[in-house]
Order: structure tokens, then sequence, then C-alpha cells
């Protein structure tokens, strides 16, 4: 077995764990077998005093066949 790592970054406007949603929604449309992801780092961008955009940098792993 094979397993092969890419990293991958996100947004949302709701969550870091809707951010990472997002990654791996974006991620399954073309890599098949993800085993997991893995949450690098978090940030987020702010407007007017309040978190406008909640960021992620993800791993994600998946068996390469």
């Amino acid at each position: 077995m094979v397993i092969k790592v890419i990293e991958i970054m996100a947004s949302s406007s709701k969550s870091w764990e809707d951010a990472a949603q997002n990654a791996l929604n974006e991620a399954s449309k073309s890599i098949r077998g993800i085993k997991s992801i893995y949450i690098h780092e978090t940030s987020a961008t702010v407007e007017d005093g309040k978190i406008a955009q909640y960021r992620v940098n993800c791993k994600i792993s998946f068996e390469v066949q």
C-alpha cells in the first residue's frame, strides 16, 4: 500500500470545521480513497473587529493504487 499526502488550503465564513469540510469536499471531487485529513494550521481574516473568513491549511492522505 502506498499513501500519498497533498496539502490544501480552504476557507469558510462559518467556522474552521466548515473550512476543513470544504477542503475535503473539493479534494473528494478528484481523489478517491481519502484516508485522513490533518489540520496543519488555522488562521482567520478580520473585518470590523469580527472574523470574516476562517482558514485552514490541511494535509489530506489517500491510498495510491
